[in-house]
């Protein structure tokens, strides 16, 4: 990030009613905007000097599949990408975001939200402090000393559990999908065993989260994975 008043973004989709569509919307919320109909375009934009702060990324391009553009940008360049798909199934999702999305919105899709997600992408994309604190809630977790406290009390947990909360707070507001989180805690031959993760999940926020049935924090992107909100 730039740290600009006025974010600039890249608008990468082969669609002219589409990327008229999501110029006017951002340009309303005073977002600069610049537009690719192609990959290659999009490619050779990100790539530039004045390069943009963000990226919202087709997944369906003429020249080259949005995954493999989101995997050529990983390969070399960290800019958020909010993908925008028409591709419903959770196996796309889940396609994008291991590919290196940092969100998704499907088609179509409201301009508010699309604000909202954009803004958020952005904002978890600039520097951060290294406090060794996370907190949300009224949950504190001391990094440096591998402390996790709720209402100023610590609360005991087990290793995975305490990498899984880890993992989301080193990633926080950041869907992380279910196979990622698998291969950094079991390793990649347990990436199908979801039920590994769901009975973690479950003791997590029965141990943080007021009420684990309807959790506020530690919530669900069904079917593809969890991530940490701030509220």
């Amino acid at each position: 990030m730039t740290g600009n008043i006025h974010p600039a973004v890249l608008v990468i989709d082969d669609e002219d009613q589409i990327r008229r569509a999501v110029r006017l919307t951002l340009e309303s919320a005073e977002f600069r905007v610049s537009e690719a109909p192609t990959a290659a375009a999009g490619l050779a934009a990100i790539a530039a000097a004045e390069r943009p702060d963000g990226v919202i990324l087709d997944l369906g391009l003429p020249d080259m599949d949005g995954i493999a553009v989101l995997r050529r940008i990983r390969q070399w360049s960290q800019i958020p990408v909010l993908v925008l798909t028409v591709r419903k199934s959770e196996e796309d999702i889940i396609g994008a975001l291991d590919a290196g999305a940092d969100d998704y919105l499907t088609k179509p899709f409201g301009g508010r939200e699309l604000v909202a997600r954009l803004r958020a992408v952005l904002r978890r994309a600039q520097p951060v402090s290294e406090s060794a604190l996370v907190a949300f809630g009224d949950v504190e977790m001391d990094r440096s000393a591998r402390v996790v406290r709720r209402a100023g009390a610590e609360v005991k947990l087990t290793g995975k559990e305490y990498g899984l909360l880890l993992l989301l707070a080193q990633n926080r507001g950041r869907i992380i999908t279910h196979r990622e989180i698998l291969r950094s805690l079991w390793g990649p031959q347990a990436e199908e065993n979801t039920h590994y993760l769901r009975v973690q999940m479950t003791h997590l926020r029965k141990k943080l989260e007021a009420e684990p049935h309807k959790p506020r924090y530690l919530v669900t992107a069904e079917g593809i994975g969890y991530r940490l909100l701030d509220a």
